[in-house]
């Protein structure tokens, strides 16, 4: 230790960075990043030194004399990389929800050193030596977060390329610098595009799943629809479809120099699912259970418009079109259920839902919340939070950043300022969270009103917070989220399960103006309709989840129209025509803006089906239970990566998933 801050200290006088705040210890409130002393400028030469003080820290590992063992080489690869790893969390989570052209230009420069030094990482043969001699030793000292560590190290060790020869190395570090660059342009160019879609037609995309629920004009509905579903695709500087298709080409071409045939096979190798062909069926059997529904809707939707076109509303022969499902969806549903969701609205308040939100934890978990006052956060609209336990103690910083700006990507996610983690004198560093979201704003009429699915939402980008937030591991990158990315989406799933439950509501659902509970009557009609219209909401959702899923089938690209594709993908699902999938291939960022849900967007309904099973416990024991909550968090919340997912649940619940919950959960069976 007193070796690398001798490095360290050698290092910042050579740069003469004193001032960098990257460089100092954040005397801040509870280890808030000191977002106003942040600089654009110190971004780069942050990264640049954090990359040369990590080389430096791993030249250490490898000159270390003694025999490789658990300590000396895969703790210390952990805890390396400090400073590289604050000035990347800010730079990339800020330019998310804080985009500045300045600022972009910084992470298109940072983006490959970043990608390079990983790749020289993981593809250093030498380091993986050490890693190899220690994960082929005895382990059996090892408690079982240190053996998950030592095999995730390994794993990544191997699944990046190290074994394979020096020549394919270079590609892949290549190939894997080109995606990084090519991910980036992606989400830029779908950024500009969403705000050229607010300007066309006067609302943030955000907003636009509400306001085709609403469009009475049926020519101006096709307008937006059109507009919307065309994004990235107007062969402009915009158009994301050549991106695509070299997107794919690399990572075909990436899986081919790793042993798979497809990308998809080489992602899911070390998946809770393991392999293309178990996803192929799980979404096969969602996807026909929810077209059966959608059949039914549209017929419901179409006796609607067949009464229009008899008052001569529409012409004779009108069918109803993707451009017309949420309209005509909603008036059935307040045919049906009596049910406007505006008038729901008016007790959803922004504040009151997140202080609901706030509460249900509290109750759950032990846990209570706190405003921090006078610190400066990365934009005027973000709200900081200080979260402690039972007994007092600090379990780390929540920020909610929850309105739509031209500088904010669309969707909502949660991501880490700071990782929870212990040091090795045995310091618990806690954890520094954002929950970004792209609610309606308040005007000068109303507040904040929120719909019934941004509230869902909010309850959901929480359930990752506390995953995040109750973490109690001892190594950075086993702690919070850092899970397969098909179980990750358990906890902020289960959560939604709250949201609109009779007891929570009225700790949270009063009228803005009058401060009513929510009545009884309302929440009827709610929970009526609550599983309204899910032929739709599951099928679009499953559509984009199994084009994403084909995308990565491919062996090759060769030949391939992206719109072509797209178009025979969703005929061979059998995807009714007045459906499209939720994301359309130039505008999937989750698969394409990054690599994070690549061959991964099935995690959202493979996590359902954990979630709704493990929601049965609360049922069956108290849905408010504070001995069940706490065994929640035992269990799934505070153990990150540190066992294997199946282990976690199976911990919980004392069985195996029974995916029968997902299909009743969605009215689907």
């Amino acid at each position: 230790m007193k070796k690398f801050l001798t490095l360290f200290t050698i290092a910042m006088a050579a740069v003469s960075c004193h001032d960098n705040p990257f460089f100092q210890t954040w005397d801040t409130p509870y280890g808030i990043p000191p977002f106003e002393k942040v600089r654009t400028s110190d971004y780069l030469p942050a990264i640049r030194q954090g990359i040369a003080l990590q080389n430096q820290e791993i030249q250490q590992i490898l000159s270390n004399p003694e025999a490789p063992d658990f300590e000396n080489t895969i703790a210390a690869l952990d805890r390396s990389g400090e400073v590289l790893g604050k000035a990347s969390a800010l730079l990339f989570a800020i330019i998310e929800s804080d985009f500045s052209p300045a600022l972009n230009k910084v992470v298109e420069t940072a983006t490959p050193l970043i990608s390079e030094h990983s790749d020289n990482i993981f593809m250093n043969v030498a380091l993986f030596e050490r890693v190899k001699a220690v994960y082929e030793g005895d382990c059996s000292s090892l408690t079982r977060e240190q053996q998950m560590l030592l095999k995730d190290y390994y794993e990544s060790f191997v699944r990046n390329g190290v074994a394979l020869p020096e020549e394919s190395r270079e590609r892949l570090k290549a190939i894997n610098s080109e995606l990084s660059m090519l991910a980036l342009t992606f989400a830029n160019n779908l950024l500009s595009e969403s705000n050229n879609f607010n300007a066309q037609v006067g609302f943030p995309v955000s907003e636009y799943y509400d306001r085709m629920a609403s469009i009475s004009d049926r020519a101006e509905r096709e307008k937006v629809f059109r507009a919307y579903s065309t994004r990235c695709a107007h062969g402009d500087e915009f158009d994301n479809r050549a991106n695509v298709l070299r997107e794919m080409e690399l990572r075909i071409e990436k899986a081919h120099l790793l042993g798979f045939d497809t990308p998809a096979a080489f992602i899911l190798d070390d998946k809770m699912a393991h392999d293309p062909a178990t996803v192929d069926t799980f979404l096969a059997e969602i996807m026909d259970a929810a077209m059966a529904r959608a059949r039914e809707e549209v017929e419901d939707m179409q006796d609607v418009m067949d009464g229009d076109i008899a008052e001569g509303l529409l012409p004779g022969g009108s069918k109803i079109e993707p451009w017309d499902y949420l309209y005509y969806g909603e008036r059935v549903r307040k045919a049906r259920f009596d049910f406007d969701e505006s008038e729901a609205m008016e007790y959803f308040k922004m504040e009151n839902v997140r202080a609901g939100v706030f509460a249900n934890a509290s109750k759950l978990y032990g846990i209570s919340f706190e405003p921090i006052a006078g610190v400066g956060l990365y934009n005027p609209e973000a709200e900081a939070f200080k979260v402690s336990d039972a007994d007092g103690s600090l379990i780390g910083v929540i920020i909610t950043d929850y309105y739509p700006r031209d500088t904010k990507r669309g969707g909502a996610w949660m991501t880490n300022f700071v990782e929870q983690y212990k040091t090795p004198d045995g310091r618990d560093i806690r954890p520094v969270i954002v929950n970004v979201g792209n609610f309606n704003k308040p005007s000068a009429e109303k507040p904040s009103l929120l719909t019934i699915d941004q509230v869902e939402t909010m309850f959901h980008e929480f359930g990752h917070a506390l995953h995040g937030l109750l973490s109690q591991c001892t190594y950075r990158s086993l702690s919070g989220t850092s899970t397969k990315q098909d179980f990750v989406e358990l906890p902020s799933q289960i959560n939604e399960n709250w949201a609109f439950r009779k007891e929570v509501l009225q700790t949270y659902a009063f009228h803005y103006k009058t401060g009513e509970v929510i009545p009884d009557e309302l929440v009827a009609k709610m929970e009526a309709a609550s599983t309204f219209n899910q032929g739709f909401v599951t099928g679009e959702l499953c559509a984009a989840s199994i084009l994403d899923m084909k995308w990565h089938e491919l062996s090759s690209v060769e030949g391939i129209d992206v719109d072509e594709f797209e178009s025979k993908v969703c005929s061979d699902m059998g995807l009714i025509s007045e459906i499209i999938p939720r994301y359309r291939s130039t505008y999937f960022n989750h698969v394409f803006g990054s690599s994070g849900y690549s061959a991964g967007y099935y995690g959202y309904l493979w996590a359902e089906v954990l979630d709704k099973d493990a929601f049965q416990v609360f049922v069956r024991e108290g849905v408010l239970n504070p001995q069940t909550g706490r065994r929640f968090r035992d269990c799934i919340l505070s153990r990150g990566g540190s066992e294997e997912p199946m282990t976690l649940f199976r911990n919980f619940t004392g069985a195996d998933p029974n995916p029968e919950y997902l299909l009743k959960a969605r009215g689907l069976k």
